[in-house]
């Protein structure tokens, strides 16, 4: 007999972002990106967040630029 393996229910967070924020995605804008990280520091996958694929890589890259300048950190050691 084979076993059905069960399938975990997706988990959304539902983070979507209005017209008048998708123009102004800045590295300056660090309220704006961490909404997008998680506690250790990692970069939150397109199907958690809901944005589009344009907008994931908008957003990547200000966080990417944003550890760079000191803003944000790599990894959160305390977590």
């Amino acid at each position: 007999m084979v076993e059905k393996r069960y399938k975990k229910p997706s988990v959304k967070t539902g983070l979507t972002m209005p017209n008048s924020v998708q123009n102004r995605i800045d590295y300056k804008n660090v309220l704006l990106l961490r909404k997008f990280i998680t506690i250790e520091g990692k970069i939150l996958p397109r199907r958690l967040t809901s944005l589009t694929a344009k907008q994931h890589r908008a957003i990547s890259k200000a966080i990417k630029n944003a550890r760079m300048m000191g803003l944000l950190p790599f990894v959160n050691k305390d977590a």
